[in-house]
């Protein structure tokens, strides 16, 4: 079994390991979030992603990309535990971090053949949407299981601790 922190790439061993899964004709799929608190909802997602393919690769926002878009007070959990947590689950075959706003540049140069995101995402608004389907990829939705978000465990906390 191979060993959970080597599913961590950069972005150049990213590159080779898909390569690589090409040339035994595997099809790739690619994700991307913060994931800051895994949950039932985050697993799920993933769950069904990587049953679209033969390999998942989840794009994972830095510490410094999500506090831009989050606030400053998220991320919750660093990125190194985040990519380690993701890591462990068995149908996550690679993490790569992000630091840009977007995974734009990260989904140009691994070029999944299918892009997934949530179903709160119509299929042409999706970054990079564009760039899979002119290599002839796909892109997909995928309903969340309702009930489940980080901000709302985020918020269920602060109510406990006051």
């Amino acid at each position: 079994m191979e060993k959970i922190a080597n599913k961590i790439k950069s972005l150049s061993q990213g590159k080779a390991q898909v390569a690589k899964w090409r040339s035994q004709g595997l099809k790739i799929v690619f994700t991307n979030g913060c994931f800051d608190i895994l949950h039932l909802g985050h697993v799920d997602y993933l769950e069904k992603a990587a049953g679209l393919g033969d390999r998942l690769i989840i794009g994972l926002n830095t510490d410094d990309s999500v506090s831009r878009f989050k606030g400053s007070e998220r991320p919750i959990q660093d990125q190194n535990s985040r990519a380690r947590i993701l890591s462990s689950l068995q149908f996550v075959d690679m993490v790569v971090l992000f630091n840009e706003d977007t995974p734009l540049e990260l989904i140009s140069n691994l070029i999944p053949d299918i892009l997934v995101k949530g179903s709160d995402y119509l299929a042409e608004n999706i970054v990079g949407a564009e760039v899979v389907k002119k290599h002839g990829g796909e892109v997909k939705t995928i309903d969340f299981v309702s009930g489940y978000s980080t901000s709302r465990i985020i918020e269920k906390i602060k109510k406990v601790i006051k």
